[in-house]
C-alpha cells in the first residue's frame, strides 16, 4: 500500500486520475482532501498539500515589535510550526496504514522542502516506512507514468537549501522591516518592508530614476529627404544621422538642389535566427512585453502546468532534452484550431530542428506546451499566456527568417543621404511569432548614377531622451544578471515592491518618495544592504547547500553575522533615518495645492476607512475631495485642462488612469463611462466562457 504526497489539490487530482486510469474516489477526511484508487490490485491514497504546511517563524515571545531588541532578534533561533493542522492530522493518520510513501511535489528546491515537511510528519508515526520520490516536469499521462515507474530518492540537500533561504529571509526581513517601520512610525497594516533581496532591487529602480532626474536633454537635428522615382516616393536620412550643430542642420536644409544622384547601391542578405526556448526569465520578459505582469504571468503559468497544459514554469534551461518528442507535441497541438496552419507549415519544412539557448540544465526542460487547450476552456488572460508559450515553441522549431536589405546612398549636392529598404525573402519563424514584427520597406529600382527627384527636405529638431524606466521584464533580466533572487522568487520580489506601494506603473516601474527615502537612508548608513554583491554572495552560499558542499546551519549562521553588522550601523543612526523617512511619507501623501487657500491637498483616511483629500490647513480650511477606493494613488504633478484643478494617478492590477480631483469636472463622466464599458465587456466575456464550460461539462458527463 502506497501513500502519495502532492503539492496542491489540482495537481494531486490529476496525478491520481492519471495513475488510476479511471475514476478516482475523492473524499474529505479529517477536514482534508483525500484521493483513493487501486492499481494492479494495490491500494493507493493521495493527499494534496496547500504548498508549505509548515511555517518558519520566531517564537511567540518575540512577536511584539516594540518590545524586542532587533539586534538580539538576529540571533534568535527560528521555529518550524505546522500550520495546516487538518492536512497534517490526515497525513499522520494514513501513515500508519501504508508501507511506502511517494513524494510527488514539484521537482525543485521549494518542492523538495514542501515534500520534506510532509515526510517528517509521516516518519513521526511510521519511522520504518519506505520513502520514494517521483520527479516530473509536466502533469501529463506520459510524464506521470514515467515518473512513477522510475522512482528516485528525496534530495535532502535541495530541501535544506530552500529551508536556508526561508530562515535567512525571515531573519533579515523581520529585523530590517521592524527597524524601518518603528523609526518611521509606520506600524500595523501600513508597515514598511525591507529585505536582503528587496532592498537592492528597489535601489536599482531608484538609481535609474535619479539618472532620469539628473538627465539634461541635448538638442540635435535629423534631416530627412523625400525622393521620388517612377511616381513612387521614398525617404532617405542624412548619412550622419544625428547632427549636433544647428548651423550645419540649417545649411543642409537650405540646399537648392532639385535632384539627387545615386552614388551607390549595396545589397545584403540578413539571417534572423529563431529565438531560443523559454526559460523562466525569458518567459516573464516576454509576458511583460505583452501586458501581463511578472507575478500574474507566473500564477497563470502555474495554473496551466497543474492542469496539464504546459511544462513546469520554473527552469533555467534553454535547450530541449533529446527525450522530448517534438513531433508528438506538434501533433497534439493540431487539436487547437488557432495553430493548425502554423503547424502544417512546420511539418512541410525539409527538417524540424529546434533552436538552442546558452543555458542547458538537467532539472527541467524549457517551458513548452504539453497538451492541447481550447481557447474557450481558458479565460482571456490564461489563453494569452498559453498562446505565448505555444507560439514560442513553434518559433523555436521554425526556420530562420531571411531578408534582403538594401542601402542606397544618394548625393544631394555634396551631402550624402541613405535610403534603406527591406524585402522579406523567407518569413520563417516570424510567421508563427507575432510578438516580433518583421516589416518590408520597398524601394523603387535604383542603380548607380541615375537621378531621383527631390520632393521635400525636412529638418527635424529633436532632443536626447533620458534612460528609460525599467519594465518588469527588463528588471527581472537585470536581477538575473546580478544574481539577485532566483527564477522562482524574482517575480515575487517585484510584486512585493508594488504591494508595499514603493513603486507604481504598469509598463514602466516608477518609485515614489518613500522608495527614495528608504533607499537613500540605507545607502548612506549601510551601503552593503542596497548593493547586489552581498545578496548575490548569499545566493551562491545557498547553491552550495544544494550541491552538498555546505550545511544550512553554517550558511544561516554566517548570514546572521553580516546582518548584525548592518543592524549596528542602522541603530547608530536611527533618529536621522526615521526623520528622513517620515518626511518622505508626509510628502508622498500630497496630491497638489489646495484650491481655496495656500495649503496643500493631502490624502487622508476617514473613520469609516474611506480615502479622501483634505487641506493641510484644517480646521481653518475644510476643503475636501472624494477619492477612488481601489488602486494606489499618487500625484500626477499637473493640473486639469478643463477646470485647472490637481490631477492624480490611479493604478490597479489591470488599470491605470489619470483623473481630476474635482468630482464635478466633465472629464470624470468620460472616465466613468470608459470604466463601465470595460466592466460590461469583461462580464460578457466571462459569461460566454462560463456558458461554454458548462456545455462542455454537460457533454462529458452525459
Amino acid at each position: 500500500m502506497k501513500l502519495i504526497i502532492a503539492e496542491k489539490s489540482i495537481a494531486g487530482q490529476r496525478i491520481a486520475s492519471i495513475l488510476a486510469g479511471k475514476n478516482v474516489s475523492a473524499s474529505i477526511e479529517s477536514s482534508a482532501q483525500l484521493f483513493e484508487f487501486s492499481k494492479n490490485k494495490e491500494k493507493f491514497a493521495l493527499i494534496p498539500l496547500k504548498g508549505h504546511i509548515v511555517d518558519v517563524d520566531f517564537p511567540k515571545q518575540y512577536s511584539y515589535w516594540l518590545g524586542t531588541d532587533i539586534r538580539k532578534l538576529a540571533d534568535v533561533e527560528v521555529e518550524y510550526v505546522g500550520q495546516e493542522k487538518f492536512i497534517i492530522s490526515l497525513i499522520q493518520k494514513k501513515s500508519k496504514e501504508f508501507d511506502e510513501v511517494i513524494i510527488a511535489t514539484d521537482s525543485d528546491r521549494e518542492g523538495e522542502s514542501i515534500g520534506l515537511e510532509a515526510l517528517n510528519f509521516v516518519k513521526e508515526k511510521n519511522p520504518k516506512i519506505k520513502i520514494k520520490r517521483a520527479s516530473f516536469s509536466a502533469i501529463t499521462p506520459s510524464d506521470i507514468n514515467e515518473a512513477f515507474s522510475s522512482l528516485g530518492e528525496v534530495n535532502y540537500d535541495f530541501a535544506e537549501s530552500a529551508n536556508a533561504r526561508r530562515e535567512v529571509d525571515l531573519i533579515w526581513g523581520a529585523c530590517l522591516t521592524r527597524f524601518v517601520s518603528i523609526v518611521s512610525g509606520r506600524l500595523g497594516n501600513e508597515f514598511l518592508s525591507v529585505g536582503r533581496v528587496q532592498s537592492p532591487v528597489l535601489a536599482l529602480i531608484v538609481d535609474r530614476e535619479k539618472e532620469r532626474l539628473k538627465f539634461k536633454p541635448e538638442k540635435y537635428w535629423e534631416i530627412v529627404a523625400l525622393f521620388e522615382k517612377d511616381k513612387k516616393q521614398f525617404e532617405a536620412m542624412h548619412k550622419k544621422g544625428r547632427i549636433d550643430k544647428e548651423e550645419e542642420a540649417k545649411r543642409v536644409g537650405e540646399l537648392k538642389e532639385k535632384k539627387g544622384i545615386v552614388a551607390g547601391v549595396e545589397k545584403k542578405k540578413r539571417i534572423l535566427k529563431k529565438p531560443s526556448p523559454f526559460n523562466t526569465t525569458e518567459f516573464l520578459r516576454a509576458a511583460s512585453a505583452i501586458g501581463v505582469s511578472a507575478g500574474e504571468a507566473m500564477n497563470i503559468a502555474e495554473s496551466l502546468y497543474m492542469n496539464g497544459f504546459i511544462s513546469y514554469p520554473r527552469t533555467d534551461n534553454t535547450v530541449y532534452p533529446p527525450s522530448l518528442n517534438l513531433k508528438n507535441t506538434l501533433n497534439e497541438l493540431l487539436k487547437v484550431p488557432e495553430f493548425v496552419g502554423n503547424i502544417q507549415k512546420i511539418f512541410s519544412q525539409k527538417q524540424i530542428v529546434a533552436s538552442k539557448g546558452e543555458k542547458e540544465t538537467k532539472d527541467h526542460p524549457p517551458i513548452h506546451p504539453v497538451s492541447a487547450a481550447q481557447k474557450l476552456q481558458l479565460n482571456e488572460r490564461q489563453w494569452k499566456v498559453y498562446e505565448l508559450v505555444v507560439r514560442r515553441f513553434l518559433a523555436t522549431l521554425g526556420e530562420d527568417a531571411e531578408t534582403e536589405n538594401l542601402s542606397v546612398e544618394i548625393l544631394l549636392g555634396k551631402e550624402p543621404f541613405i535610403a534603406r529598404g527591406q524585402v522579406i525573402l523567407k518569413k520563417g519563424w516570424k510567421e508563427f511569432y507575432p510578438y516580433s514584427l518583421l516589416k518590408e520597406i520597398i524601394l523603387p529600382s535604383l542603380s548607380k548614377g541615375e537621378e531621383v527627384d527631390l520632393k521635400n527636405l525636412s529638418v527635424l529638431g529633436k532632443e536626447t531622451l533620458p534612460p528609460p524606466r525599467y519594465s518588469q521584464g527588463a528588471l527581472i533580466k537585470l536581477m538575473e544578471d546580478l544574481g539577485l533572487g532566483t527564477k522562482s522568487t524574482r517575480h515575487e520580489i517585484i510584486k512585493k515592491l508594488y504591494s508595499r506601494k514603493y513603486v507604481s506603473g504598469i509598463k514602466a516601474i516608477e518609485p515614489n518618495n518613500v522608495a527614495f527615502a528608504i533607499t537613500d537612508a540605507l545607502e548612506k548608513y549601510s551601503p552593503k544592504l542596497v548593493k547586489p554583491q552581498m545578496t548575490s554572495e548569499l545566493e551562491k552560499e545557498m547553491d552550495s547547500i544544494a550541491a552538498g558542499k555546505k550545511t544550512k546551519e553554517f550558511v544561516v549562521k554566517e548570514s546572521r553575522g553580516i546582518l548584525k553588522q548592518i543592524l549596528n550601523e542602522l541603530v547608530e543612526n536611527k533618529n536621522t533615518i526615521g526623520s528622513e523617512i517620515r518626511k518622505a511619507l508626509s510628502q508622498d501623501k500630497i496630491m497638489g495645492k489646495c484650491t481655496t487657500c495656500d495649503g496643500s491637498l493631502r490624502m487622508l483616511v476617514s473613520r469609516n476607512n474611506k480615502r479622501f483629500l483634505g487641506c493641510t490647513n484644517y480646521p481653518k480650511c475644510t476643503t475636501t475631495f472624494p477619492l477612488p477606493q481601489k488602486g494606489s494613488i499618487s500625484a500626477a504633478n499637473k493640473l486639469c485642462n478643463e477646470c485647472n484643478m490637481p490631477m492624480i494617478k490611479v493604478i490597479g492590477k489591470r488599470f491605470r488612469f489619470e483623473m481630476c480631483v474635482n468630482p464635478n469636472c466633465k472629464t470624470k463622466d468620460e472616465w466613468k463611462k470608459k470604466m463601465e464599458e470595460k466592466k460590461l465587456s469583461q462580464q460578457g466575456s466571462e459569461s460566454l466562457q462560463q456558458a461554454v464550460k458548462e456545455k462542455i461539462h454537460k457533454k462529458t458527463t452525459e
